[in-house]
């Protein structure tokens, strides 16, 4: 009996522990050829276990509390240790009495370099460089637990944010791609920094106004899900208006467009006319799929 009083304490414990993500990592090495592809099974593994099993926050997380992410690696080369790779980061939330489950990230990362040695350890420590690898995937793991935080509390995910910060700092000095200011392409710094900075907090609102007053109110109402929707989109209208095209509205879109010409492709009609016109305004190359809301 006391074994068994011990055994439920003990799962008790781990539910109340569990770690932030639940996390599927992918690799594809289809353009590698002539090395053993055992050193990229591994490394998808050790990957997916590091995400899975790595504690990034003090916050207690039950297992059903999990964000669920994917992080799909595609290898373009591979030398001495050496990878050159773009990274695909996904991450979801379940909606309110829903079993609809909504996209909150998409991100996509063409400056991924990192060596590794099969087997090496992953070694986090938010204070510290350890190797680029384990930073992109603890400073990824830290913007989808801030941006699943942002969409249940008005910028929840600004602790997050933070530690995210902090790996990014600490990385730059490496000379790695993806941590300093400019680049061909966006950076990782400068998802951060947008992120953490007050010009863009309508970002952060329109979040947590799209989810909280718009798709966990549908359930119930769909009528007025639509509306907190369209509200939600007007908050990004007036980031648009200082800062047009804007990472972080790219970001939104890459995320939501198809998301929102389902919701707005049926069900009760509302007005469309100011939301189709502040979606033509801010995401012009979504055109053809705004032209589909009705």
């Amino acid at each position: 009996m006391k074994f068994r009083l011990f055994l439920i304490c003990l799962f008790l414990v781990c539910i109340s522990q569990a770690q932030e993500l639940r996390c599927t990592a992918t690799l594809n090495y289809d353009k590698v050829t002539n090395v053993n592809p055992q050193i990229f099974k591994t490394l998808e593994k050790q990957i997916s276990d590091f995400l899975n099993n790595t504690k990034f926050t003090e916050k207690e997380f039950k297992n059903n509390e999990r964000i669920n992410c994917a992080f799909f690696f595609i290898i373009n080369s591979f030398d001495s240790n050496n990878f050159n790779a773009t990274l695909q980061v996904n991450s979801s939330r379940p909606v309110h009495n829903a079993t609809y489950t909504t996209p909150v990230l998409n991100l996509n990362d063409k400056d991924v370099q990192f060596k590794y040695v099969e087997f090496e350890n992953f070694i986090y420590d938010q204070n510290a460089f350890t190797s680029n690898l384990v930073s992109i995937l603890s400073f990824y793991a830290h913007v989808i637990i801030g941006a699943d935080a942002d969409t249940f509390a008005s910028k929840g995910g600004t602790e997050a944010y933070e530690k995210a910060l902090t790996v990014s700092n600490m990385a730059q000095s490496s000379g790695y791609a993806g941590w300093v200011q400019t680049g061909k392409n966006p950076t990782r710094y400068n998802l951060i920094s947008d992120l953490m900075s007050p010009t863009f907090d309508p970002y952060r609102e329109t979040m947590y106004a799209y989810h909280i007053k718009g798709l966990d109110i549908m359930a119930g109402n769909v009528k007025a899900g639509k509306l907190g929707i369209s509200s939600a989109i007007d908050t990004l209208l007036q980031l648009h208006k200082v800062r047009p095209n804007s990472l972080l509205a790219r970001t939104f879109f890459d995320a939501k467009t198809d998301e929102i010409v389902t919701i707005f492709g049926g069900g009760p009609p509302v007005d469309t006319s100011k939301l189709i016109d502040a979606l033509q305004t801010i995401s012009p190359l979504n055109s053809s799929k705004w032209n589909k809301i009705k």
